[in-house]
């Protein structure tokens, strides 16, 4: 379990520091049923869910219009045994989904969390399916690392803002109360019951809102560059690809009423993020054959393991960054993603019709460039432990320059597998839920772990089951 972690200033755009205090003595401006503070992906989930269920909901927003680390995404959801996995003829079930969860994350992760997660995702994924009409379809085109079967479920653009979109709608449909501009600033609490909150709104002013449960879907720490640094030394100084409202509320609020947090340096790192211009590359340009090289013209690590990894690998190079280097065949599968096809209507992507030009668009040595790329195996492992399967690249070639980049954190609050908080005396807290980056993810304890779409798995499924989570007090051990 991790120590204290307050200390240090937030970053631009907030100098709320979050505390919690006994419920107010006049009582609170506005009563609520299920409060829920966050309109990203865990939260809108959350918020349909409870209302299917029956409860009256209220989502309030930090920013002006929903979007968090949601809508900078790839809005992608891994899930096994879907309706659509079917379909594609693709065996999947949740037992090999949670067996590839804690082999990439070498068995970190709470067994039970990782199960709880592992069932819960088609269910999720096919509710949004079907009874909220959201066009996901099978990403089958190509393969995630750590992933044994195809098991990506995106809607069409395969964009985070598409989802985010896609899910205020169905809220709105469904009549959620979603407040906007409000930044909770207090928990009220005795003991371990939660009573309300306090928010504060655009203009200065507060509000309170009591609750009977309350979630935090508020996301992780990774705009906080106090607690980025001293969790997260190795990734302190890469490109923060985040959404600037992840500043730890759930986690400082969490410390101070003895809530349990874990694994607060696991994160979700990637390499391939388009220099100067900021855009994320999709790493199916890697998985189908593509090569990231250095200024010396030269392959640096074995980029199969995976993208979190490869932010710090990235970083470690001259100048934090490198060189992707694919071709015409892999841009094609790359451009079913709207963040590909905005990189190469800025020109982030390089084309040339010979491996010298290339090399010489990014001035690299030409014949280090020839080496890295035609000289890589076949069959057997390379020197860095890499197996290519598939075609050798092709003219013309493609290349980008790219950075590491840190998107989200995976530590948080210890929750049960439906989102439930836990507490330092060993049981959980009655009414208090998170889910989503407030909540410890399954990416074991530093960024290898990160098994891609396990942000908004956890988001989705602990979105759900902590939204259908009856109201009614309950001791503090969780049970009644």
């Amino acid at each position: 379990m991790s120590p204290p972690v307050s200390g240090g200033e937030p970053e631009r755009g907030s100098d709320i520091e979050p505390t919690v205090a006994s419920p107010p003595p006049g009582g609170f401006d506005v009563e609520v049923e299920t409060l829920i503070i966050g309109a990203g992906a865990c939260g809108l989930v959350a918020a349909l869910a409870a209302t299917e269920a029956g409860q009256a909901v209220c989502v309030i927003e930090a920013d002006a219009v929903p979007a968090g680390s949601t809508a900078l995404s790839a809005g992608l959801i891994p899930a096994a045994g879907t309706a659509l996995q079917s379909a594609a003829d693709i065996d999947d079930s949740p037992e090999r989904f949670a067996a590839d969860i804690q082999r990439k994350a070498r068995d970190e992760n709470d067994p039970a969390l990782v199960s709880a997660l592992a069932e819960g995702a088609a269910p999720v994924l096919d509710w949004l399916t079907t009874h909220h009409g959201m066009p996901f379809s099978l990403v089958d085109d190509f393969d995630y690392p750590g992933h044994t079967r195809r098991r990506m479920h995106g809607l069409p653009t395969r964009a985070g803002r598409e989802l985010i979109d896609a899910l205020r709608a169905a809220c709105e449909r469904a009549g959620v109360v979603i407040v906007c501009e409000r930044r909770a600033t207090v928990i009220h609490h005795e003991g371990t019951r939660i009573d309300g909150v306090t928010v504060r709104c655009r203009d200065g002013s507060e509000e309170t809102l009591g609750c009977e449960k309350l979630i935090l879907a508020c996301n992780g720490f990774g705009g906080h560059r106090a607690m980025v640094a001293h969790h997260l030394p190795d990734i302190a100084d890469g490109l923060w690809f985040g959404h600037d409202g992840n500043r730890g509320e759930a986690v400082r609020w969490g410390e101070r009423l003895g809530a349990v947090s874990e694994h607060l340096g696991a994160y979700q790192g990637h390499g391939n993020v388009a220099h100067p211009h900021g855009i994320l590359v999709t790493w199916a340009v890697i998985t189908e054959g593509g090569v990231q090289l250095n200024a010396q013209g030269c392959r640096f690590h074995d980029e199969s393991t995976g993208y979190s990894e490869a932010a710090r690998a990235v970083l470690a190079q001259a100048g934090g960054v490198a060189i992707t280097v694919f071709d015409e065949r892999i841009a094609r599968i790359a451009r079913q993603f709207e963040d590909f096809r905005q990189a190469e209507a800025v020109g982030a992507i390089e084309r040339a019709d010979t491996l010298g030009a290339l090399a010489e668009r990014f001035s690299l040595p030409v014949d280090a460039v020839r080496r890295s790329v035609d000289e890589r195996p076949s069959t057997a492992p390379d020197a860095f432990g890499r197996t290519f399967e598939g075609p050798p690249l092709q003219p013309p070639y493609r290349g980008v320059r790219v950075t590491g980049a840190l998107f989200h954190t995976q530590g948080g609050l210890v929750t049960d597998g439906c989102g439930r908080v836990a507490h330092a005396d060993g049981g959980h807290f009655p009414n208090l839920f998170a889910g989503g980056g407030a909540a410890c993810g399954v990416s074991g304890a530093a960024d290898r772990g990160y098994l891609s779409g396990n942000g908004l798995l956890s988001a989705v499924v602990l979105g759900y089951r902590a939204g259908r989570a009856a109201i009614g007090r309950t001791d503090a051990a969780g049970r009644g």
